[in-house]
């Protein structure tokens, strides 16, 4: 298929069976290992949120780790019930009619007639049904493959593994404090990878700043850490006090050491056509190595950090540089000397902003001063700066400039 991984060859060795050359089974049964997983018990893995940068590192999972079904299981949760327009689903067409293996796929699968007939405005398609099919609402010109898709958001994540945050950073918080509820009786700790890129400002009790993974971390707290299970006088006296330990645990929330961000100069669609790209885990060290080593590919390759703190506002901030790259591209004609100029300014302010958050702050080298320049190169805020400073935007659009959510 074109677009998707194929890092995954097979040999066949004397008694009949396969193995991986690429290592891709063995970096799995190391994870799996990791998180005490037994035989026939999945790693499960689900995507919460399906945007661009979501949906594809769902799919790259998909392409990598998806054929090995009996001890991975990835899906992806996105909300129910958004239609999509006439103008998309016809352009959609036109993207599967231009595409031989999309359309070979999707005859085969008995799927092409719905989008004939959505085209022809004789049915509505739904984003999670495209979704399955491996199309994203962001993302219509990079057909990604199929994906499991799960709108129930308690049936997402009630038993996950590890939970992929690709929400925007505005809704990231309602959603974990949803998900916070489906967690009450959990006896494990999930590991949580956050995408999401962007920061909010608190006055209490001092001005500062939160993050996605704080965000994450406090929504998953709760105050009610009693242990509302009964036992039999036939259950082991530890076991017990195991779960209770567990339980009481889960109610102060996700720990902090399970909850890591993973960042870079990541344009989506350029990632999943197999673009050189490079980005960073940061976390505790416990999980960031083995998961760095378990999302590493040939073309995509993850370095791991220390340094959350740095890397999650970093990622937070260039979204705001990247308004102002748009105005100044716009307001110079594209002044390669002003746009150097205030990429200039933009560095200098990180690194001060940097030295006041962390006393030992990550130097702004490799994906972390990549990803703002990526950003400020290209990208919605980029262009949503460049239309204001064209005068193409005004307040009387209200809510129907496209990614206005996103940009806020």
């Amino acid at each position: 298929m074109v677009g998707s991984i194929d890092t995954l060859h097979r040999s066949l060795n004397s008694n009949g069976s396969f193995y991986n050359c690429n290592g891709l089974e063995e970096k799995l049964d190391e994870l799996r290992h990791l998180l005490c997983k037994s035989d026939g018990d999945p790693l499960r893995i689900v995507s919460v949120g399906a945007g661009a940068w979501g949906s594809v590192f769902a799919a790259l999972l998909q392409d990598s780790y998806g054929q090995f079904r009996d001890k991975v299981q990835i899906r992806i949760w996105r909300r129910p019930g958004r239609a999509v327009d006439r103008a998309t689903a016809e352009h959609l067409f036109e993207v599967i009619n231009s595409r031989e293996d999309v359309l070979r796929r999707l005859i085969r699968r008995c799927a092409y007639l719905k989008y004939v007939e959505a085209r022809l405005g004789d049915r509505t398609l739904f984003a999670d049904e495209i979704l399955k099919d491996g199309f994203c609402l962001n993302m219509i010109d990079t057909p990604l493959c199929p994906l499991k898709v799960v709108t129930n958001l308690q049936e997402a994540v009630w038993d996950a593994d590890i939970v992929v945050n690709g929400l925007p950073s505005t809704e990231t918080r309602d959603v974990f404090q949803e998900i916070s509820n489906y967690w009450k009786e959990r006896i494990t700790v999930p590991i949580i990878i956050s995408l999401s890129k962007g920061i909010e400002a608190a006055l209490q009790p001092l001005p500062h700043i939160i993050t996605p993974t704080q965000m994450i971390n406090r929504a998953n707290r709760t105050t009610d850490s009693r242990v509302g299970f009964s036992v039999s006088s036939q259950v082991n006296l530890l076991s017990v006090l195991f779960l209770s330990f567990m339980r009481i645990f889960l109610a102060a929330g996700v720990p902090i050491e399970n909850i890591l961000y993973l960042g870079g100069p990541n344009i989506a669609s350029e990632i999943y056509n197999k673009e050189y790209a490079n980005a960073r885990i940061c976390g505790a060290e416990q999980w960031r190595k083995p998961l760095a080593k378990f999302l590493r590919q040939p073309h995509f390759i993850v370095w791991d950090n220390s340094d959350l703190v740095t890397h999650e506002v970093m990622g937070g901030l260039k979204n705001v540089y990247a308004i102002g790259a748009g105005m100044v591209a716009a307001l110079t004609k594209e002044s390669a000397t002003s746009k150097s100029v205030y990429f200039a300014h933009c560095t200098s302010e990180m690194i001060f902003i940097t030295h006041l958050l962390a006393e030992e702050p990550e130097k702004l080298a490799g994906p972390l001063l990549a990803d703002t320049y990526v950003t400020l190169l290209k990208g919605r805020n980029a262009w949503y700066g460049q239309m204001l400073a064209k005068g193409e935007l005004s307040r009387d659009m209200g809510d129907s400039i496209s990614g206005k959510g996103m940009i806020q």
